[in-house]
């Protein structure tokens, strides 16, 4: 999608702190983090949300929660804890219509789902 943020990002048209990537997916720090550690984890195909997630991305998606703990440990939180999310649709907070997980810790997190 051209004028996707998160696509412009994944073609290097946007600068970002890249964290991590492949050659499915890219992690980079949150422009505005919510905790100490913020990164953000997409598929570099564009998919708008979990409700447009298909069975043909199966691969992608496996991949992307498998490379949230390596992401955790490289940014120093793996072992102390962290906090993954994914909203879904507007009312949900999405911001950005391109599939992320956001990926927070470096610090104690307010607990709101008990």
């Amino acid at each position: 999608m051209d004028n996707c943020l998160f696509c412009r990002i994944v073609k290097k048209e946007i600068p970002s702190s890249i964290v991590y990537e492949d050659d499915l997916i890219l992690g980079f720090k949150d422009i505005q983090p919510q905790a100490p550690v913020h990164v953000l984890l997409i598929p570099k195909v564009h998919i708008s949300s979990m409700n447009e997630i298909k069975e043909e991305h199966g691969k992608i998606i496996a991949h992307l929660t498998s490379v949230i703990p390596q992401v955790a440990e490289k940014m120093g939180i793996k072992d102390s804890g962290y906090r993954v999310v994914l909203n879904c649709g507007k009312d949900a907070g999405q911001t950005v219509f391109h599939l992320h997980y956001h990926i927070l810790g470096g610090k104690t997190l307010e607990t709101q789902f008990g």
